[in-house]
């Protein structure tokens, strides 16, 4: 490769200055020409390279680095290309015996594409020092939220976003019962208490458990440091173990591994908590039950029975909260790129008993059960309530 062309292609990756590229008229016959436009994802450039086969567009992220080698590699395969750059556009003319011609002229744009980029407006907002989130280390002193911790920030902004719509359902009560079931580090309980009191003004008393001593110790020494110790509690135990005499309204399980989320799941009902949001996690019950003939292709696979078992645990405790009374649904939690374990189940109490939909729901599910085979936990535990 000329030297000329080598320095303006390394220069323009390494600064991260090339906007867009189209490369056009191929040598080779039937050859499609490939363009190329910058982004940004997760704060970091990124060039996202689309060919065309047959009509349909293939698009393919590269960093700096492997554009660079991609456009090296390729770049001699083209008659012409484009490069349209922050302060210069680049025509690079190629002939028949591999002479380089390289025409400039003033940009012809003026702003970087970043169609990955746009602002988002979150509840918590970076730039504003909030207390608990400059404890847990997610943000420094002065607002800013540390790199390492971009992806944990966006996930508590997701969960407020779906408490943030729970709420009319949970209005106008004006106080409010939580009890959040293995809350771990308690990322999400600290929001969730700061966003309920300090933003929407709500009187909160709040539990959380954990079957870690050292976690649960931890985190009591916060909640006293914010100075919220005495409505913001945590609790050392499990799931099975927890009583309290006063009606909860929101029940929170994250990540309770496998049947330890139907005994938050059963809690929940018993207590006939007005909402419930909980993200599965390890769930292995079903895979050692589920059995369907016709369904063999996918069962004789490992890892597409796992996936498939998780999916059909998740979708029978959907059935069965709707037959005890509750409205539910599955939503995605957030990015498979963050976490494999992105869906959540929200459900909410029916506000008017219906039996004929409860009864329904019930008949639904005896024929997902009776087609896959299973025996599902939260069924044994409200066996006397569903006349199993």
């Amino acid at each position: 490769m000329p030297e000329e062309l080598e320095l303006l292609l390394v220069n323009l990756f390494e600064k991260n200055a090339l906007m867009s590229a189209v490369l056009s008229s191929p040598f080779a016959k039937g050859g499609q020409k490939v363009t190329l436009r910058q982004l940004t994802i997760k704060e970091r450039p990124v060039y996202q390279v689309t060919t065309m086969k047959e009509r349909q567009a293939f698009h393919q992220n590269y960093s700096s680095e492997e554009a660079l080698a991609y456009f090296q590699a390729n770049i001699f395969d083209f008659k012409q290309t484009f490069l349209h750059a922050t302060d210069t556009d680049y025509q690079v003319l190629i002939n028949k015996k591999r002479h380089v011609t390289i025409l400039k002229k003033a940009s012809s744009k003026t702003t970087l594409p970043l169609a990955h980029n746009r602002t988002k407006h979150y509840i918590l907002n970076e730039g504003t020092p909030i207390p608990f989130l400059i404890e847990l280390g997610v943000m420094s002193p002065e607002g800013k939220v540390h790199a390492q911790k971009k992806d944990k920030f966006r996930q508590v902004n997701r969960f407020l976003e779906m408490v943030d719509d729970l709420l009319a359902q949970l209005s106008p009560q004006p106080s409010l019962h939580i009890v959040d079931f293995g809350c771990g580090k308690a990322y999400l309980t600290f929001a969730l208490f700061y966003f309920l009191t300090s933003i929407k003004g709500y009187c909160v008393k709040m539990t959380g458990i954990d079957l870690k001593s050292d976690v649960i110790e931890l985190c009591q020494k916060l909640a006293r440091k914010l100075g919220c110790g005495n409505d913001l509690n945590f609790v050392l135990g499990d799931v099975n173990g927890f009583e309290t005499k006063q009606s909860v309204d929101l029940v929170i399980s994250l990540h309770a591994c496998d049947t330890a989320t139907d005994a938050a799941l059963e809690k929940a009902v018993r207590w006939q908590s007005r909402a419930i949001l909980c993200v599965p996690c390890c769930q292995h019950e079903l895979f050692k039950q589920v059995r369907n003939e016709a369904l063999a292709p996918l069962l004789t696979h490992g890892i597409l029975k796992e996936r498939f078992a998780a999916l059909a645990t998740d979708a029978a405790r959907v059935q069965l909260l709707e037959a005890l009374g509750y409205q539910a649904q599955i939503m995605e939690f957030i990015d498979l790129e963050h976490t494999p374990k992105n869906l959540l189940i929200r459900a909410t109490r029916r506000k008017a008993d219906n039996q004929a939909h409860a009864q329904q729901a019930w008949q639904a599910y005896l024929t997902f059960k009776e087609a896959l085979q299973i025996d599902h936990s939260l069924e044994r535990r409200f066996q006397k309530e569903l006349g199993g």
